[in-house]
């Protein structure tokens, strides 16, 4: 690949806790900007329903009850940046996860003449990631959903289609979401401040309306985005 090729080619770590927004971003920087977003569940969940000799591998350990070891993920990931549609770039989002996630990344890239433009970090303050993620309640009769921020019921605790009773799920109530954020920035941090330290993390207020986020998005890998 010439040089000119390579020096508009974007590849992009996004950042950001549960409740952030990322995939909703994700998304549409895919569109806007004609770059796979690549998220790492989306390719787990690939390999294992293809059962692909990465997922097969994957599951042994899954079956067990233990972790999938770096080496397996960082190979699922190598294997989905050599495809023809990350050649002008990738939106990478849930990888890296680590330091040594990073700096696998760093070799992947390096082997095509390749390096991570920008990580854009979508930042809001844990309080209004929980009222994001712990305001979802159910109905238990048709299963209808609310938010208590974005789309509540007309009548608190009734669902407005058949008027059954709201409920959170277990796994919606602000104790399992509190958990969810704080285990986010245990893993996180460090690989936050190692990309702040080689210049590459630009923070995002993720708490502004969403064009304005988009926006910004924008700005940033227009202004950092290339390799």
């Amino acid at each position: 690949m010439g040089s000119e090729a390579q020096s508009k080619a974007k590849f992009i770590v996004l950042l950001g806790a549960p409740g952030a927004g990322k995939g909703t971003q994700a998304t549409y920087l895919e569109e806007e900007l004609g770059i796979p977003h690549v998220s790492s569940g989306d390719l787990f969940r690939e390999n294992l329903r293809e059962e692909t000799e990465l997922g097969k591998l994957a599951r042994t350990y899954m079956d067990r009850g233990e972790l999938v070891p770096d080496e397996v993920t960082i190979a699922m990931v190598k294997e989905r940046l050599a495809r023809p549609d990350c050649a002008e770039g990738v939106i990478l989002d849930g990888f890296p996860r680590t330091i040594a996630q990073a700096q696998a990344l760093d070799g992947i890239l390096a082997e095509k003449g390749h390096k991570i433009g920008v990580v854009p970090y979508i930042k809001v303050a844990d309080e209004v990631l929980l009222a994001r993620l712990a305001g979802r309640w159910t109905c238990r009769q048709c299963g209808a959903i609310y938010h208590q921020l974005f789309s509540p019921p007309k009548v608190a605790g009734r669902c407005d289609e058949c008027g059954g009773e709201l409920y959170q799920r277990a796994d919606d109530t602000p104790e399992t979401q509190r958990r969810r954020i704080e285990v986010y920035f245990q893993q996180t941090t460090p690989l936050i401040e190692h990309y702040r330290e080689r210049g590459l993390l630009v923070e995002i207020d993720g708490e502004q309306p969403i064009e304005r986020v988009r926006a910004d998005l924008l700005a940033a890998i227009r202004a950092n985005g290339r390799s």
